[in-house]
């Protein structure tokens, strides 16, 4: 029994629970009541493919890929297509540093 149906009191549904479940879920949507249980599968659904997907993402990055992914070599660009790359140029300081001041240390005068 799931801690979630025990806290509930829902711990073995039978089958006149689950028609008397029915019944008030008919009572409370009435005519939209397959509209809501049609928005409800669509959002378990939606759960399971985010659960399903985090799960395959945790075990791609646990346990590596099982299947090596090959990815076509890609070509060089073109000498005329290619991105110039510049560094910035190192320029000297053009005066030479002053040092800094330097304080006496206090003494203990006693």
């Amino acid at each position: 029994m799931s801690p979630t149906l025990a806290f509930f009191g829902l711990g073995n549904i039978g089958p006149a629970e689950l028609l008397f479940l029915g019944f008030i879920a008919l009572l409370l949507f009435g005519k939209r009541l397959p509209e809501v249980m049609r928005s409800l599968g669509k959002g378990v659904t939606e759960f399971k493919k985010g659960m399903s997907g985090l799960e395959d993402e945790f075990n791609r990055s646990a346990y590596g890929s099982s299947q090596p992914t090959y990815h076509e070599p890609t070509r060089p660009l073109p000498a005329e297509e290619r991105p110039e790359i510049t560094a910035p140029k190192f320029q000297p300081p053009t005066t030479a540093p002053t040092p800094a001041p330097t304080q006496p240390h206090p003494t203990n005068p006693t």
